[in-house]
């Protein structure tokens, strides 16, 4: 009897080990990700108190991070990702006890690993740092690349993997922290985060940030400049520069809108605020959804709200993405299938079907363009992507939106759409506030809505969707009858040489769309007499400026060379620039031009959007 009391906590000792062991085998595959150092199974964020100064005349952020941490597996170290950055020192506790840390060797894209010696009850680390001055992720812009050219700027953009350049971190989107944060900044100065913010600058330049929901690292975001506020309604606003302010408010009156069409849809928005910062035209990006302050592009910025359709897919980001995010970056599409699917809900909630229909197909034969340009077996073509040994920037592609778009589009299509809403909503519930892999929603889709229906497994044909490469042959319909008005249009136009036919207010898609639809052997004189009836190269709007230009630079149409110079000079969003610069490149005396311009042009570039247009330019 007393051996088997004995016996009785051995095995129960070695039966929680046993669960211990599984339950660390498990994290370590839900964790997996080859953009990272980190080997969250063994030690894990959870928690950020960051201390930081930023300063503009040395173009450094510095200070400290103090992570808290679990260490389930009571190992003797933490690995977080770094890259370019200079660490003085790193301490444990409270107590502040010095420890050892070493970085190792520097992979392309990714930096180093930061191993720092910890023990097996340390609760928190600290680690003391500075950036380096050219880091990736921020863009420092002296007082003439902003609108009110008297005071600097800077800006972060941590997505895909740039959080490691300004902040010591385990740079997964599979692993989620909440943070609060003390920065410094020049007393003039505002400093906004991806957290609840101020709506005013104070007397001395500190400000403290809280972020209470658990986030991914590449939704850290910080912006400091000379910035003001203006409320839309009880619970949205927009922050940009004074000169720009007015502007920009009236361009995103409809915010309010948006969300409580969103609410309707897939439940209440979880994040308190939803304000938008409009970015100095450098930023990269269209906008990029840090957690209750969106960063948008002043691109955006047409005078008749024609474009804020961009709104509509960085809020709906708050439910997917932000929420529910990839586990890792070739889950990508994840994040921006739904997205995109969500956006066209919301812009058809606030606007009409006419307007998402014309997204819808616009979107769809951009999808159709880069298919073919990459070509159809190409496995980059995959919804589930492999960017092992690759910047994984380099998804963030219409394969991701469009294809991913298709995609739930078939699912919705197949179940209809108030059984498919159903779904959805319970499917941004049951994962909120954490990161999911494709085979994990694959999983959830199966349980909670094919449940075994071969019939409607057959008829989506997910495996083609999302492991086979080109676009299936159930792709969803795509039409709209604005375009097929258009069409008619064109046609006699075409026919009769007569340009009046075609002379009527055209809405921001019908441009594009006629702009797209050209014959390819379209003259110089038609050109001519399309830019004379509808003031394409002297437009105001960025969407149809970069397609105009684009089409512009391939037939030689001199009379827009002139704007396209000061496009490529003025904005930096990578969406217009890669397409001009590539068709640039095409001839010989297109690339002398391109480098000409880029030249100029580049420091005024974040390296998000300078780094690709390298490639093109080498």
């Amino acid at each position: 009897m007393n051996k088997l009391l004995i016996l009785i906590p051995a095995l129960f000792a070695f039966a929680c080990q046993t669960k211990n062991s599984d339950d660390l085998k498990e994290a370590a595959k839900k964790y997996e990700d080859v953009h990272s150092f980190a080997d969250p199974s063994k030690a894990i964020v959870k928690h950020l108190d960051l201390d930081i100064k930023v300063d503009f005349d040395t173009k450094l952020i510095s200070g400290k991070a103090s992570w808290t941490i679990e260490n389930p597996a009571k190992g003797d170290e933490i690995i977080f990702d770094s890259r370019n950055l200079k660490i003085s020192k790193v301490t444990l506790g409270e107590e502040e006890k010095e420890t050892t840390f070493t970085l190792g060797d520097v992979t392309e894209f990714l930096g180093q690993a930061l191993t720092v010696k910890i023990e097996a009850a340390t609760s928190k680390v600290n680690i003391y740092y500075s950036n380096s001055a050219d880091a990736a992720a921020v863009q420092w812009l002296n007082p003439q690349q902003t609108a009110g050219k008297k005071y600097p700027f800077m800006f972060t953009q941590s997505q895909a993997i740039l959080a490691r350049t300004w902040i010591p971190c385990q740079d997964s989107p599979g692993i989620r922290f909440t943070y609060n944060a003390k920065v410094s900044v020049p007393k003039e100065l505002l400093a906004l985060m991806s957290a609840e913010n101020p709506q005013e600058k104070n007397a001395d330049g500190v400000y403290t940030f809280k972020q209470p929901n658990a986030i991914p690292s590449y939704l850290m975001a910080l912006a400091v400049g000379d910035m003001s506020f203006k409320a839309v309604d009880n619970r949205t606003g927009v922050y940009a520069e004074p000169a720009t302010l007015v502007k920009a408010a009236y361009e995103l009156a409809d915010m309010g809108k948006m969300t409580t069409a969103a609410e309707k849809i897939y439940g209440p928005y979880k994040w308190g605020r939803y304000d938008v910062l409009v970015l100095p035209p450098s930023f990269p990006f269209g906008g990029m959804e840090n957690p209750m302050l969106t960063f948008a592009t002043p691109t955006i910025i047409a005078g008749d709200r024609s474009l804020v359709s961009l709104i509509a897919h960085e809020l709906a980001h708050s439910w997917s993405g932000n929420l529910v995010t990839n586990a890792n970056w070739n889950d990508f599409w994840l994040n921006e299938g739904f997205t995109t699917y969500f956006e066209r809900r919301i812009v058809e909630d606030v606007y009409g079907k006419d307007e998402a229909k014309m997204q819808e197909l616009l979107g769809y034969q951009g999808l159709q363009d880069l298919v073919k340009e990459m070509g159809a077996t190409n496995a980059d073509t995959k919804l589930k992507a492999n960017y092992e040994g690759r910047d994984p920037d380099e998804g963030v592609s219409d394969i991701a939106y469009e294809k991913g778009y298709s995609f739930i589009r078939t699912i919705e299509d197949a179940v209809g759409r108030e059984k498919f809403d159903a779904f959805l909503r319970g499917y941004f519930d049951s994962h909120a506030f954490n990161s999911v892999t494709t085979e994990e929603f694959l999983a959830y889709l199966e349980k909670n809505l094919l449940k075994g229906d071969k019939a409607l497994q057959d008829k989506i044909n997910i495996n083609s969707w999302v492991y086979q490469p080109g676009l299936p042959t159930n792709s969803p319909a795509v039409g709209s009858d604005r375009f097929k008005s258009l069409d008619s249009l064109i046609s006699q136009w075409q026919k009769s040489g007569d340009i009046s036919v075609l002379n009527k207010k055209l809405a921001t898609n019908e441009a594009l769309y006629l702009i797209s639809h050209l014959p390819a052997d379209v003259t110089i004189k038609q050109m001519a007499d399309l830019d004379r009836t509808f003031k394409f190269t002297a437009s105001g709007n960025s969407e149809i400026q970069a397609a105009w230009y684009t089409l512009s630079v391939r037939m030689k149409y001199k009379p827009a060379y002139s704007n396209i110079e000061t496009f490529l000079t003025e904005v930096g969003r990578r969406k217009f620039l890669m397409p001009i610069y590539k068709e640039m490149v095409k001839t010989s005396e297109g690339k002398v031009w391109a480098k000409k311009i880029y030249a100029k042009a580049r420091p005024n570039y974040h390296s998000v959007a300078y780094n690709s247009i390298d490639e093109v330019l080498k």
